[in-house]
């Protein structure tokens, strides 16, 4: 039976073992390790809580053993207490029968009662009281206090002793009594009343007082004492004997019971009854410290325990999800590797092949187990190269690497060459120590061969255009980029686009501002309005100072090659014809008088320049109908429409001529109040002819609600105009791009001295005055130029100091450099402005003129 038994358990222990060991290996590797990392884990905490029970349950036994042990020394101590004080009561109640029979007289009560308080030291006195509660004799022990000693003839005091002696008298029956403690009491007495009955007849009581104090130390057994607290209680648990150990003001170590459960045990003590009551306090030994100390000793080796084991699990965890991530990467990188067509090869530090990737193997045609371990020269080399190649190899190892890589011939296995490109770079471990170099190869064959091709088909282009003995540019439109420059451009303006940009702001063939938008477009003729309206419709001549050339200047749009929209420019120089003709002007000018050829060649300029401009588009809008007519693609509104701007360019071109007129006719000097607006409007409107000229934007701003001004407005517009016109062309002799061609007017009220006056500013973005300029600005006949208005800027002064005012010059400065000048002059008002306080803040919008 018992082998049947073993036999079951040992085949169920065996069905356990695998079913567990199935479990085990069904689960995944970090499962695993999850289990096998909280497995000691759980086997310290399972230590830990025995360690804690066998703590507990041996606490528990030895408070229950400690708390029996005082429970039977108290009782025994209770028990020799209760014998003594039968002991004493028998005694007592001898005596009050020998006085009750008689047989003992005054003198003889005397000297027993003395015998017995010297003989017992708990008692403390005896006391003869009749039925009245009178003392009739009394023996006190000498270390009775005075005030406790009772005198013959005087009165039971204290309502506890009268209560117990009419007690007494009723029962007939001996009665132990305590008295409450008082302050004015200094020793506690315990008090026994015997009756007196003599023949039936109540005849007065025996009273014995006790020490509590004595009855404790003398009657409580001393290996009670040594081991324990004792103390005596009255019925309101107040101390009358003994001294109790002080309260615990921390908690007791853990697994312990409490104070009054642990240490201490009180039993009444009769014949008294729970009047008097014994109480007993263990000492505290140092059993529960060593026990505790070895319990938190314990608890602190298994809390390390459990910590080093839950950083061990997270550090194995933080491992396995970095082996992971590095499989993960790992794959990631070799799929990268076998997917890109770049040939990679490592070399350590002796240029041995340590490695060689898919494409490298294929771009070669020799395998891996082919390649890697071989050392130079390496099998892709090709003979007639080595002496190259190791030089490179040398340069590779040694770290002189090239960071645009360097071009080589690869030879593949079966013979065939092929041009390759090899960048290299060093190979770190993972402790950041060079282990050798990475190179990868990219076969460039096929873009070598394009890239000649290409070469051969740009050659043959610019050996014919290197060949014309015209200036040749191509720029794209709102750049600064310079897409094609032939051998004369070249040589006359550089390899920049400011020469383009130049020949096309001075030739005036087509605008340099930015891309108009969809709402400027024309649909006539599907260009740009403002190209329309600004551009010559024949081929333009300019003067360039820095050749000394005249150039005939033609432009025409073309898509360049990325598509972008650009503009070719061709110069061809026609400087001996512009001299000829230059010779015949001059003659022609000097047989006019200096005024009338100023006067009429401000006039002829202006005109030709800005009625240029309205005659064309007319032309073109004409010209843009008639094509559209013939093809039948004009509709009423469309026609309706060119009219239109034909008429607003009519219209345009009268108001031209008759501005000039008013402005060429006025000889004399005319005073009168004048309106600041209207005067800068047509100084600015004339001044435009010359600034778009120069390629120049125009920028004024005029105050608000300004007062008129006593002056010659043709006077003042003169002045405008000079200066602008001297502001533009200082900005065309500086050379600035067309972003940074511009000039600013503005006009806004100022007091100056006390005087309320009307500023006009011009400032410019040119080159500015030199030192030796700016002494002699405004002197008479002096300019810095060949030819202008005539009127020069001394002739400005006086008009201006004719009008109350002053005119000033300065340079504007952008640290150290100049970056423009400002003229400025100011005139008195006619009349005090009304309210002058938010007049600068209340400017016309800005109007820009390009």
């Amino acid at each position: 039976m018992f082998r049947r038994f073993l036999t079951t358990a040992r085949q169920r222990g065996a069905t356990l073992l695998r079913q567990c060991d199935d479990w085990w290996r069904g689960l995944s590797p970090s499962r695993q390790d999850r289990f096998a990392a909280l497995a000691p884990l759980a086997a310290v905490l399972l230590f830990m809580a025995a360690i804690v029970a066998a703590f507990w349950y041996l606490r528990t036994e030895e408070a229950e053993r400690e708390h029996e042990a005082l429970r039977r020394d108290v009782e025994y101590a209770q028990q020799r207490v209760r014998l003594r004080l039968l002991e004493r009561q028998e005694q007592v109640m001898r005596m009050a029968r020998d006085l009750s029979n008689q047989d003992l007289a005054e003198d003889a009560f005397g000297q027993r009662a003395e015998a017995l308080v010297n003989q017992y030291p708990e008692l403390q006195a005896i006391t003869w009281v009749d039925e009245y509660g009178r003392t009739k004799a009394s023996q006190a022990a000498p270390s009775l206090p005075a005030e406790l000693t009772r005198l013959r003839g005087e009165v039971l005091q204290g309502d506890e002793t009268a209560q117990t002696f009419d007690l007494v008298r009723e029962q007939q029956q001996p009665v132990y009594a305590q008295q409450t403690v008082k302050a004015s009491q200094p020793v506690p007495l315990l008090q026994l009343q015997v009756p007196l009955n003599v023949q039936g007849r109540f005849n007065g009581v025996l009273l014995a007082e006790y020490s509590v104090d004595s009855l404790m130390r003398y009657g409580t057994p001393t290996e009670v004492l040594a081991r324990y607290a004792i103390t005596f209680l009255d019925a309101n648990a107040q101390v009358l004997a003994g001294t109790p150990l002080a309260p615990r003001t921390r908690a007791l170590p853990w697994g312990s019971m409490g104070v009054h459960d642990a240490n201490a045990y009180e039993v009444s003590i009769s014949p008294v009854g729970d009047r008097l009551v014994l109480r007993a306090q263990a000492y505290r030994t140092s059993l529960g410290v060593v026990g505790s100390g070895l319990f938190w000793l314990v608890v602190t080796l298994s809390a390390i325990t459990v910590w080093m084991l839950l950083a061990t699990w997270r550090h194995t965890r933080r491992r396995m999800q970095t082996q992971l991530a590095l499989v993960a990467e790992t794959n990631f990188r070799r799929a990268m590797e076998n997917s890109v067509l770049t040939g990679m090869r490592a070399l350590d530090l002796h240029g041995r092949i340590t490695y060689v990737n898919a494409a490298f193997c294929q771009m070669t045609g020799w395998s891996e187990e082919e390649l890697v371990g071989q050392f130079p020269p390496y099998a892709y080399w090709p003979e007639s190269d080595y002496e190259h190649l190791q030089g490179h190899l040398q340069d590779e190892l040694s770290g002189k690497t090239m960071p645009g890589g360097i071009q080589v011939r690869v030879r593949r296995k079966n013979g065939a060459l092929f041009d390759a490109r090899l960048y290299v770079s060093p190979l770190i471990d993972a402790v950041g120590k060079q282990t050798g170099w990475m190179t990868s190869m990219t076969d460039i064959t096929e873009p070598n061969r394009i890239r000649e091709q290409l070469t051969a088909s740009h050659e043959r282009f610019t050996i014919v255009l290197e060949a014309l003995d015209a200036s040749v540019s191509v720029a794209p439109l709102g750049s600064h980029e310079l897409l094609f420059a032939n051998k004369l451009y070249r040589q006359w303006f550089g390899s920049q686009t400011a020469g383009h940009l130049q020949l096309v702001a001075q030739a005036g063939v087509l605008p340099v501002s930015s891309a108009s938008s969809a709402e400027d477009e024309d649909g006539l003729m599907g260009l740009p309005t403002d190209s329309v309206t600004s551009a010559h419709t024949e081929n333009a001549e300019i003067y360039l100072p820095d050749l000394g050339k005249w150039l005939e200047v033609r432009s025409r749009y073309l898509s360049w090659v990325d598509g972008r929209l650009a503009q070719m420019v061709i110069a061809t120089d026609i400087t001996p014809r512009r001299l000829a003709e230059e010779q015949a002007a001059r003659q022609t000018e000097r047989a006019q008088s200096v005024s009338r050829l100023i006067t009429m060649g401000e006039m002829a300029s202006s005109v030709a320049h800005e009625l240029n401009q309205p005659l064309t588009a007319i032309n073109n809008y004409c010209n843009g109908c008639i094509s559209r007519l013939r093809n039948g693609q004009l509709s009423e509104e469309a026609l309706l429409t060119a009219l239109e701007k034909t008429a607003h360019q009519a219209q345009r071109a009268g108001q031209i001529i008759q501005r000039i007129r008013a402005f060429v006719k006025k000889s004399e000097p005319n005073r009168q109040l004048a309106d600041v607006a209207k005067m800068v409007a047509e100084a600015v409107e004339l001044a435009d002819i010359e600034l778009r000229r120069h390629n120049v934007r125009l920028t004024h701003h005029v105050a608000a609600r300004l007062p008129p001004v006593m002056a010659d407005a043709i006077l003042i517009e003169q002045v405008l105009i000079n200066l602008m016109k001297n502001s533009a062309e200082s900005i065309a002799q500086a050379d600035r791009p067309p972003s940074g061609r511009s000039v600013e007017l503005r006009v806004v009220p100022k007091t100056i001295e006390g005087q309320a006056v009307v500023e006009f500013a011009v400032q410019d973005t040119g080159q500015g005055l030199a030192e030796e300029t700016r002494e002699r600005l405004f002197e008479a006949f002096f300019s810095t130029k060949q030819e202008g208005m005539g009127m020069g800027l001394n002739l400005c002064r006086s008009i201006v100091e004719s009008h109350q005012g002053r005119m000033q010059a300065q340079n504007l400065y952008n640290g150290s450099e100049v970056t423009g000048c400002l003229f400025s002059f100011w005139l008195p008002l006619a009349a005090p402005p009304s309210d002058t306080t938010n007049t600068v803040a209340n400017t016309h919008p800005p109007r820009t003129i390009a």
